[in-house]
């Protein structure tokens, strides 16, 4: 019911805008959608298509190109497009955020779900955001679980077409991009947006990505509020200053807490997550200050090994945690050892032979502290 509802309003809003051929692509998506699970209802929205056929191909057979019935636009020397299309994904995986920053997100949604209340009070819901953190932190992925979230196809610059070879053309892609954009109801994405927004005090660059900033400059201040316009960067220090004045909303995404690292871990192990089931602390405490996707690429990695060898988990965390103390301090890589010791899933012959933290000094730091609990645990008692 709530799927429907979300279609409901979503092809009503299409309406409302008078686009028309959108109304009957996403229509044909629906027949497609429900007719497993509401054959009534899709034998009805077929027959309602199939009473006023479009010119030219079948509703249902144009419903298998990209949601806007416009082609692409492409670089006029490679006919390279010059964005990347992604049908809309009822099953996105939602990314691993802080709770605040979630919040903030699903705001975006629920603006465009209460668009009209918006409106009475003289508003308009966010219209662009600059999503700012380091690689990997799950930036692309919430583009496009935003974009499922409304319904929206979801659009990315292609900056490799974009960026023609030829002096003056990719000011002209870049526009013609936006333009493509903006006539549709979708969400659009600016990855690496530092690439074509670069400060135009920065004298190494040529007048061409200077005025690559005016034209960004232009459109984020006019993007309509029928679609959303999301950047992200690695780099902001890099980013005109003047461009972020324009963004509605500036998002920052942090390197993940360890909770969020325990969840992604158990997320990326799937069905191997019970063989990892004691080693999972472990993990977390290994991956702390590790982002999402080394995170998954770390343990894909493990999850192979476990199909194509007689590796055992074990062996695998061991050498993880091996190559994890060689990148740490030395104070840093004894805390890391005896953290592993108390665990006591390893031998502190193994965690010593692992993190090159020798025996004395572990048995010297799990003794210190047996003795400061004895001392904690003797004041409760006399207090008492």
């Amino acid at each position: 019911m709530s799927d429907l509802k979300t279609d409901l309003v979503h092809i009503v809003r299409l309406a409302a805008t008078e686009q028309t051929e959108d109304v009957r692509l996403y229509a044909a998506r629906m027949v497609r959608r429900y007719r497993s699970v509401e054959p009534d209802l899709a034998l009805q929205l077929e027959q309602c298509l199939k009473s006023s056929p479009a010119r030219g191909q079948s509703p249902l057979r144009r419903a298998e190109a990209p949601f806007s019935a416009a082609p692409l636009p492409v670089d006029e020397d490679s006919r390279l497009s010059l964005l990347k299309s992604f049908e809309i994904d009822a099953k996105a995986e939602e990314p691993l955020l802080p709770p605040e920053l979630r919040l903030t997100l699903l705001q975006l949604v629920e603006e465009r779900k209460r668009i009209r209340e918006l409106g009475a009070k003289g508003l308009q819901p966010t219209r662009s955001a600059i999503l700012v953190g380091p690689p990997g932190v799950g930036k692309t992925m919430t583009a496009r679980w935003l974009a499922s979230r409304m319904r929206l196809p979801l659009y990315a610059l292609d900056l490799t077409a974009v960026m023609s070879s030829f002096l003056g053309r990719s000011g002209g892609n870049l526009r013609a991009a936006l333009d493509f954009a903006k006539r549709q109801s979708c969400v659009l994405l600016l990855d690496e947006i530092d690439a074509v927004a670069k400060r135009r005090s920065d004298e190494s660059d040529v007048g061409e990505l200077k005025r690559l900033v005016t034209v960004m400059l232009q459109e984020v201040e006019q993007w309509p509020s029928s679609g959303l316009l999301l950047a992200a960067t690695n780099h902001p220090e890099l980013i005109d200053p003047a461009l972020w004045r324009r963004f509605d909303l500036v998002v920052n995404f942090p390197m993940p807490e360890p909770h969020a690292v325990w969840k992604a871990v158990r997320r990326f192990l799937g069905e191997d997550s019970e063989r990892f089931e004691a080693w999972q602390d472990i993990l977390v405490k290994a991956f702390t200050g590790v982002s999402f996707s080394d995170i998954e690429r770390e343990i894909n990695r493990f999850r192979r090994a476990l199909v194509l060898t007689t590796t055992a988990p074990k062996d695998l965390v061991a050498e993880l945690v091996r190559r994890r103390a060689e990148e740490l301090d030395s104070t840093s890589r004894i805390d890391w050892a005896v953290d592993l010791a108390r665990a006591d899933l390893l031998s502190q012959r193994a965690v010593s032979e692992i993190t090159g933290v020798s025996r004395d000094t572990i048995r010297k730091h799990l003794k210190s502290e047996a003795s400061e609990e004895g001392v904690t645990k003797t004041g409760k008692v006399a207090a008492v």
